[in-house]
């Protein structure tokens, strides 16, 4: 390959002139690349996770990054802070493994599949878990809609260790080895406003399965089975977007005190981090 480059340069310099023209008259470009590379970064109001806030209602900073093959495979991770009072454990950092496959069905519509392995740095054992994912997207005009499925299996990450908040705040396991599975269907709907930077969108989902913390008291699904939705709006400016959304969930403020041990930097249970919310977010794309 050393030669190679060296051997097209010659021979590009010695093309006349009028054979450029030609080209460029033509409209010839260059082949897509084989690998791409895509990433962003963003700051939130606050991080939710299928409508239950991870960073107890506070700021969170995230980024994450993506390597794409021209075949459709790619790798990319992605990361939170998560709430600041220890209860992850470690750095209190969420890191999204993520690998998968996405395939061109038609013009206008693309499947995804892949694996996210959540993981929590320096967190207590047995909290990481692994969710498998697929999600049908498809465009008519300025509209693109998203049907998804996420299936965690049973493993102890999504198990219920504790019978109640109390107890997870003593760190007392009364099922300790506990395994669940979690399903979670969600939809997406998106649609660019005309003549102006702005994407309307709205989201529901719905979770079934772990209904409890699991060790370390984290979960997937906290509450067992719940709706979340939101709706909202982007505005878009070169690389940048900012979002503004409403946030909410189904889950009681009882069932949300559960979480509150969990998820909060205290336990005092005032506010609650399943309510209703707006949710701003400035994120840059590169």
């Amino acid at each position: 390959m050393k030669h190679i480059w060296p051997m097209a340069a010659l021979a590009a310099l010695a093309m006349p002139a009028t054979a450029h023209a030609q080209a460029a008259a033509e409209g010839n470009t260059a082949p897509p690349p084989v690998v791409t590379v895509s990433g962003s970064a963003t700051i939130a109001s606050d991080y939710r996770f299928r409508g239950v806030s991870q960073s107890d209602r506070q700021m969170a900073v995230q980024g994450g990054i993506t390597v794409a093959h021209e075949s459709g495979l790619y790798v990319g991770t992605w990361a939170s802070n998560l709430a600041g009072w220890g209860t992850f454990g470690g750095s209190n950092m969420e890191l999204d493994l993520i690998g998968g496959y996405k395939a061109k069905l038609a013009d206008n519509a693309t499947l995804d599949v892949g694996l996210t392995w959540y993981v929590y740095p320096g967190g207590a054992d047995k909290t990481d878990f692994a969710e498998h994912y697929a999600k049908l997207t498809g465009t008519a005009g300025p509209a693109t809609l998203t049907a998804g499925v996420a299936y965690a299996p049973k493993q102890q990450a999504t198990g219920r260790w504790y019978n109640s908040g109390a107890d997870a705040a003593a760190g007392i396991y009364n099922r300790p080895g506990a395994k669940d599975d979690n399903l979670y269907l969600w939809g997406d709907g998106a649609v660019g406003v005309a003549g102006t930077p702005l994407t309307a969108k709205a989201h529901v989902g719905h979770s079934w399965g772990q209904d409890g913390l699991g060790p370390n008291a984290t979960a997937v699904s906290p509450t067992g089975s719940y709706w979340d939705w939101s709706l909202g709006a982007d505005a878009t400016y070169r690389n940048l977007t900012l979002n503004l959304s409403y946030v909410d969930t189904d889950i009681s403020r009882r069932g949300a005190a559960y979480l509150q041990p969990s998820f909060s930097k205290g336990q005092d249970g005032t506010g609650s981090i399943a309510g209703s919310t707006v949710l701003a977010s400035l994120t840059a794309a590169f």
